[in-house]
């Protein structure tokens, strides 16, 4: 299997004393797609690479890509440039209604998002004449289509529109209530048309009651952690300056500031609202390096790889550079990727990590190849740890009788179990109230060392 190795980076985990060498690669899925610019999957096995034409492929858990396609609609998409089959979201309830949504540019070069249905006798391939338009909003120029959608933790598809393009928000769409473009927009797929939540934010007090949050420039892309529920907010910025945008799922009716603000710094403030009604980034990172565009991605949840817990993946269109945003905001760039065009990132059942690049046409995951544990080969750290994974007790034992004190630690370096150990040859320590997830074991010697290891609990 073809691996990119493209990391090598310290970081290092609070209230724990150690350094952890993170050594990623992108490890080849599988390659042949064209133009892929989404990845979702439908709460099972399989991958649905979304190819900008206007075609979804299934890949499958062992590589394998059906010759079939699960969708063709290319006969109704206008694609080229940052127009195309742009996003893709599957219902809550997919399992049982078959629903799912698409983001697409249509014949007429205007947004459109649709919901189509699974064929009933083939879940492998989608029914092309169910489409039920459900939104559509025209597009003044060819550039900034938005085009991402996802369903909240509330149930409730979310979408990403753009400004409508040119540069510098010429019509000031970002900033004006009375058009969809420039807005992160919010519908309840369950109610009858026009779909619309009774809590969106401007429900009554706007002409427009489908937005949810406005200020955006052209948003590529957004997601949410499946721990905390937060919404990340990948914003493309204008000559100057890429944000990240994080809030509460909750938080209705925010203003992120776009044509006002280009990130932190005044873009166009002309008759724009007191500074204080603007909600500013997360993190930014400015155009340096060769740096132009950001893919916005996932904060990553898997139980894999622990030391890229809870930290949230970008990249950057033009330096093929992977970057990780940490809950305080602190912004990191890993070196360089070997190829181009990082134009999405995506996630499976299991919260393992993908990417895609457009020009190889290829579906990669991420793969942090050194676990957290150390060679016990020294007899001072002699121990053992079973079972792990657990799922109710872990028992540790040190014949040598050498540990004097054992703390568990989550990969947020919070210390949640703590035992003195003098003299003894082994502990049990009851996990069945910890979560599920990696744990951090710190065992501390009679000689002042320290030893950690992994532990799994399911």
């Amino acid at each position: 299997m073809k691996t990119i190795k493209i990391i090598s980076v310290f970081f290092f985990f609070a209230q724990i004393s150690f350094a952890q060498v993170l050594d990623l690669e992108l490890v080849l899925v599988a390659n042949g797609f064209s133009s892929p610019l989404e990845i979702q999957h439908a709460g099972d096995e399989r991958l649905f690479v979304v190819e900008q034409g206007g075609i979804i492929k299934i890949l499958n858990s062992d590589g394998t890509v059906n010759a079939t396609p699960f969708l063709n609609i290319t006969s109704i998409v206008s694609s080229g440039g940052e127009r195309g089959l742009l996003g893709l979201a599957f219902h809550p309830n997919y399992a049982t209604n078959g629903f799912f949504y698409v983001y697409y540019t249509n014949t007429s070069n205007n947004s459109q998002i649709s919901r189509f249905t699974v064929s009933g006798g083939d879940p492998n391939i989608a029914d092309p004449s169910s489409e039920l338009q459900m939104l559509s909003f025209t597009q003044p120029f060819s550039n900034h289509n938005g085009g991402h959608i996802a369903f909240g933790p509330d149930g409730k598809l979310f979408i990403a529109s753009g400004d409508g393009g040119s540069g510098g928000d010429p019509m000031n769409n970002s900033q004006t209530l009375t058009t969809l473009l420039g807005k992160i927009l919010r519908l309840d797929v369950d109610l009858p048309a026009p779909y619309i939540p009774v809590d969106n934010p401007f429900v009554n007090s706007s002409p427009l009651d489908e937005i949810w949050a406005y200020g955006i420039r052209n948003a590529w892309k957004f997601s949410f952690d499946s721990e905390t529920g937060d919404l990340w907010i990948a914003d493309v910025g204008q000559n100057a300056w890429e944000e990240i945008n994080r809030q509460p799922s909750t938080a209705a009716g925010l203003n992120y500031g776009w044509r006002c603000y280009e990130g932190n710094a005044p873009f166009n403030t002309s008759g724009c609202p007191p500074i204080n009604e603007i909600t500013f980034p997360l993190a930014v990172y400015n155009h340096s390096g060769g740096r132009c565009s950001i893919t916005g991605g996932y904060v990553y949840r898997g139980t894999e790889y622990p030391a890229m817990q809870g930290l949230y993946f970008f990249a950057d269109l033009c330096s093929n550079q992977i970057g990780t945003v940490n809950a305080s905001g602190n912004l990191v760039f890993h070196g360089e990727s070997v190829f181009s065009t990082i134009t999405s990132f995506g996630v499976d059942i299991e919260n393992k990590l993908y990417l895609t690049s457009f020009g190889s046409g290829a579906v990669y995951k991420i793969k942090d190849n050194t676990p957290l544990s150390i060679n016990d080969t020294n007899q001072e750290s002699n121990f053992s740890l079973y079972p792990n994974p657990a799922n109710y007790e872990v028992i540790l034992e040190f014949p040598l009788k050498n540990i004097e004190q054992v703390a568990i630690y989550d990969v947020k370096g919070s210390l949640i179990y703590d035992e003195a150990t003098f003299e003894k040859n082994q502990t049990s320590i009851l996990v069945s109230s910890f979560s599920k997830g990696i744990y951090v074991v710190s065992l501390l010697t009679n000689q002042g060392n320290k030893i950690y290891k992994k532990l799994i609990v399911k």
